[in-house]
């Protein structure tokens, strides 16, 4: 059949074009995709120097199944999950399922990953064709390894499901399957924005006692708020590596720093300014998936202080997915609230733009 996707070039640019979608084999399932998420790695694969279909967030019905596919019948609401677990590798042995040796799009490199359906289910202009993270939801269908899935049991519009699969899962899992944030201990969130905020909830939803989130955005601050911050301190451009907030979030945490400090800006240069935010034997947490390299005074880490650099919220997609469908269905994880927009597929420029210029909490294309 053909479909309607975000093809990135391959030169920096994308271009909205027809692709050819065949029937799904083995344990591969045909989706129909209702919506998918804007994320700033979305943006980013413009540059990754190969043609790809785009696109690593979405949730969609099934509409065909492999021979080999035991999970899933045609009609199955799902949410795609790009962390798919092979099941028999050593981090998978290890329960380590979101750093997968065999399936992971992340630790295979820049090539296609055990967990990709086979290349030749989608061709663009005869020729078969890559999916962004072995998903490629920037298009009305796609096929996927059964893997790849877990099915939607909760009422929840496809908007609201789709960004499950990517930025509410890095930023709950940061908090309550990496950091295991125990409840009543204060925590630092540096960066309001659709990681961050996941963060706050996934901290209020684990029973922090202080939530402090920083910006430098004002907006951006209120909506803090709205998901769970109980201090929320404005940032200042010329305070270099927010050592200035770090004080501040000091005179709030009885001199000594918080208990957790987590990283959502993506900003190189902040890289280590979690550090600063918390006490002796705190732990700093970099969400945000920064791979420059950046220096760091190594006084920071006194004392005890440990960093971790969590990939995915370390997902276990068929425990963590039900778990957050259930803690949406409470009114505890707040996902139709997270959408400031939604857009057309032809919309994609404008969703990149609205996402870079800081105007979105969560931008979500919906077909």
């Amino acid at each position: 059949m053909f479909a309607k996707a975000a093809v990135a070039t391959g030169d920096g640019h994308f271009r909205i074009d027809t692709i050819e979608v065949n029937p799904p084999q083995t344990d591969e399932i045909l989706v129909e995709v209702k919506a998918a998420g804007i994320c700033h790695t979305d943006y980013d694969s413009l540059s990754w120097q190969k043609p790809l279909v785009m696109g690593h967030e979405g949730a969609g019905i099934v509409r065909a199944v492999g021979p080999d596919v035991t999970r899933f019948r045609p009609g199955d609401p799902v949410i795609l999950n790009w962390a798919i677990p092979c099941g028999s590798c050593f981090q998978c042995q290890e329960g380590n399922q979101h750093i997968c040796e065999v399936n992971s799009p992340v630790t295979s490199g820049n090539r296609a990953s055990g967990g990709h359906a086979a290349l030749e289910r989608t061709t663009y202009r005869g020729q078969p064709i890559e999916r962004a993270f072995s998903l490629g939801t920037l298009s009305t269908y796609t096929v996927v390894r059964q893997a790849a899935a877990v099915r939607i049991t909760a009422e929840m519009p496809f908007p609201s499901a789709a960004i499950v699969g990517c930025g509410v899962m890095t930023g709950y899992g940061s908090v309550v399957n990496a950091a295991r944030v125990k409840p009543g201990r204060s925590v630092v969130v540096l960066g309001s924005g659709g990681v961050g905020l996941n963060v706050i909830q996934g901290a209020r939803i684990a029973g922090a006692g202080m939530i402090i989130a920083i910006d430098i955005n004002a907006n951006r601050l209120d909506m803090a708020r709205q998901y769970g911050a109980t201090h929320t301190i404005q940032a200042d451009r010329a305070d270099t590596g927010l050592l200035w907030a770090a004080q501040q979030v000091k005179t709030l945490t009885a001199g000594r720093g918080a208990d957790y400090a987590f990283e959502c800006t993506a900003i190189p240069e902040l890289g280590a300014a979690p550090l600063a935010m918390v006490r002796n034997a705190g732990m700093a947490v970099q969400v945000s998936g920064i791979e420059q390299t950046i220096s760091i005074d190594m006084n920071l880490f006194e004392w005890d202080k440990v960093y971790i650099n969590p990939l995915y919220g370390q997902c276990r997609p068929d425990i963590d997915f039900p778990i957050l469908q259930r803690l949406y269905e409470t009114g505890a994880l707040l996902l139709d609230e997270l959408i400031t927009r939604t857009y057309t597929l032809d919309e994609l420029q404008m969703a990149f733009d609205d996402m870079l210029a800081g105007r979105n909490a969560k931008g979500v294309v919906v077909f």
